[in-house]
């Protein structure tokens, strides 16, 4: 049997899961239908709420990635003749104005310079009364924070859609009182979970317009809704499908790892860390990508030197130290690095790691 290396992962992908989480995954399975697993659905869909602060009663971790939050998103709350105003400042904003496209909408594109946040006035001003606004919290191709309470601010009657894949349980948020009518995520970053799942959120004036009998059965909300109970004490459950239970097992421990500890030191952890790597990562005299005050701390976003082959660099910390970084995405895709530093790897120690091995790797790469 072929042992896979014990790798660093400091890319924009899956992170080390917190320990607890891989324990999960290890356990013993449970029947999809197993009165357990029921309560351990309960239990995450609790968790989620907390992580993305707000009430929502339909709150769930989708069977599925990220992007099929993204879609679920879209397919369930875009009618014919909707407009969609898209904030585009990065690779995801891209993929989401394709995604609702695909599903009917008007889209209008604001586009930004990569490396900048959405502009919520720029966003007003691209149309007097969409239906759907769609933004990224934090873009995950560019390492760039948008102001989501900016935008809610500014929707009107819109109905506000958030991708809150590399933001959830790493910087703060908050949908209920910033106003985010719809959010999705994914497991794989912040939350130190193996991907393969979607945490998605809807509040009660989104559902009540969205689309009855979309076009994807599996990604139907209202369905989706009689099969987690939609609310915690709820036991009355519709059958829909077979959800992946080792998954959602190691969500709801993560979740319960994250809670633990308390969710705003975990923000703390994660912005002290990314503080540490940032500021190491100039003083060796690099160049950060994104605008100085929208910087995440858990991804950031660094300028290859000129002369210098990003692959090779890449290749060295991989092979040298273990440690895997991520390339750029779209024309930065040989510019750019992308170094994340999230869930479990939200720590100075691994910042300082990074650091010297990408010191070394310049050296000798």
């Amino acid at each position: 049997m072929t042992r896979l290396p014990d790798r660093h992962l400091f890319g924009p992908g899956p992170s080390n899961p917190y320990p607890s989480a891989t324990q999960a995954l290890a356990a013993p399975l449970l029947g999809h239908l197993d009165p357990a697993f029921l309560d351990i659905m309960d239990s995450a869909c609790d968790g989620l709420r907390a992580v993305f602060g707000t009430d929502n009663r339909r709150t769930l971790p989708l069977s599925a990635t990220g992007s099929a939050g993204m879609e679920a998103a879209f397919v369930n709350l875009v009618h014919p003749g909707d407009v969609a105003v898209i904030g585009v400042n990065g690779l995801f904003g891209v993929r989401m104005a394709e995604v609702a496209r695909r599903c009917g909408a008007e889209v209008i594109t604001v586009d930004h310079e990569w490396g900048t946040p959405i502009d919520a006035e720029r966003i007003q001003a691209a149309h007097p009364n969409p239906q759907l606004i769609g933004v990224v919290h934090a873009e995950t191709s560019t390492g760039v924070r948008s102001d989501l309470a900016e935008v809610a601010a500014v929707k009107g009657d819109a109905i506000l859609i958030a991708d809150t894949v590399t933001s959830i349980a790493g910087i703060e948020l908050r949908l209920d009182d910033w106003g985010v009518d719809v959010a999705y995520a994914g497991t794989q970053k912040c939350l130190g979970v193996a991907p393969g799942l979607a945490p998605f959120s809807i509040n009660n004036r989104a559902f009540e317009r969205r689309v009855i009998d979309p076009r994807s059965w599996y990604l139907d909300l209202g369905l989706l809704g009689g099969y987690v109970g939609e609310a915690a004490n709820s036991k009355q459950r519709t059958y829909h499908h077979t959800a992946p239970t080792a998954l959602v097992a190691s969500l709801e421990a993560a979740l319960d790892t994250i809670l633990s500890e308390g969710l705003e030191q975990v923000w703390a952890r994660h912005g002290e860390a990314g503080a540490i790597l940032q500021d190491g990562l100039q003083e060796m005299g690099l160049e950060l990508f994104a605008a100085e005050r929208y910087r995440l701390p858990e991804l950031t976003t660094v300028k290859v030197p000129s002369g210098v082959d990003s692959a090779a660099v890449r290749s060295y910390l991989l092979n040298r130290h273990n440690i895997e970084i991520g390339a750029g995405a779209g024309e930065f895709a040989s510019t750019v690095w992308r170094i994340g530093l999230m869930g479990h790897n939200a720590r100075p120690d691994r910042a300082l790691l990074v650091l010297a091995a990408l010191k070394d790797a310049l050296a000798n790469a």
